[in-house]
């Protein structure tokens, strides 16, 4: 396991300097600067700052002196938050982002994989065909349209429950409070509960089709112990090998909704940076994304091995 592990990490290497690398190129291909505005600076102040930043020096200088910096774990200053590092505001967003994707994941997962169980073992009945159709519309309806939809039921109109009005906040974070998470983590969750439904019906299908779970329905074994003890196992194999992606996905995915929401979270940073120019936190949040997507799918792959021990190792 160590062996394998030592691999992986030696392999992931190339794939974050590749990345590095073009992210670096593109930023600084794309027209504009960090300090351009419409409000023209004096030609000497613009030299000194430009002078401050290394922007005065050729690209290939730039780029050497920014893989010295990373490889100290110096991720630079931000050009606009001249009070913050990059490493200070990415430690500000990360935690929201990451409470909202896993929240949202794992409600994804419990919903997601109870739709998928539920229409398997009514296949081809109406209870399937209506969770796969329910399904086929949450993969197909996109964030940025379920977001102000439901923000303007849930937040705007209200919901009358049991008697009473009651809404939903439709902005900010309030330090995490439950109220302000439900909507983000919904919209964010809906998605993902609609491919891991897709995908745990069609392998808990094909699991239940196999010999051993039709031995133990001969012997007369009850379905929920053949479900829970016997297939649910093996049907999870195809669901760990998409979490993995799927998680960082979410995370990196939740940009949009934290602009929607006014969330201060890394992915509102990284649409800050990109419309700004601002090369360092563009960069930053770039290679954090990078780092929890290849850690990410690393996991998935121990996680798969654990459960299949068809899967060695080597």
């Amino acid at each position: 396991m160590a062996g394998y592990a030592f691999r992986r990490f030696l392999g992931a290497l190339p794939t974050m300097f590749i990345i590095v690398t073009l992210t670096f190129f593109m930023m600084h291909a794309a027209p504009g600067g960090p300090f351009d505005s419409n409000r023209r600076l004096p030609p000497e102040v613009e030299r000194n700052i430009k002078a401050a930043y290394n922007l005065d020096k050729p690209v290939y200088q730039q780029y050497a002196l920014y893989l010295e910096r990373l490889a100290h774990g110096d991720l630079g200053p931000s050009f606009k938050n001249k009070d913050f590092t990059v490493v200070q505001l990415i430690g500000t967003g990360l935690p929201v982002s990451m409470r909202l994707g896993l929240s949202a994941m794992t409600l994804a997962l419990f919903f997601g994989s109870l739709m998928g169980i539920w229409s398997a073992l009514r296949q081809n009945r109406w209870q399937d065909y209506s969770v796969m159709t329910i399904a086929m519309a949450g993969i197909t309806i996109p964030t940025f349209v379920t977001a102000p939809i439901l923000s303007l039921i849930f937040g705007i109109y209200g919901v009358n429950l049991f008697g009473h009005e009651f809404s939903l906040p439709v902005g900010g974070w309030n330090g995490g409070a439950l109220a302000n998470m439900i909507l983000p983590v919904t919209v964010l969750a809906l998605p993902q509960i609609a491919v891991i439904a897709r995908l745990m019906r069609g392998s808990m299908v094909e699991v239940l089709r196999a010999n051993y779970i039709r031995t133990a329905r001969a012997k007369g074994v009850p379905t929920t112990r053949i479900v829970l003890h016997h297939a649910l196992r093996a049907a999870m194999l195809p669901l760990v090998s998409y979490l993995g992606p799927a998680v960082a996905a979410i995370l990196t995915g939740s940009l949009i909704v934290e602009e929607i929401f006014g969330l201060p979270g890394i992915g509102r940073y990284f649409v800050q940076g990109a419309l700004n120019r601002d090369y360092t936190l563009v960069m930053g949040v770039v290679i954090c994304y990078a780092a929890l997507i290849i850690a990410l799918n690393f996991i998935a792959d121990v996680v798969y091995a654990l459960l299949d021990p068809r899967v060695r190792l080597t």
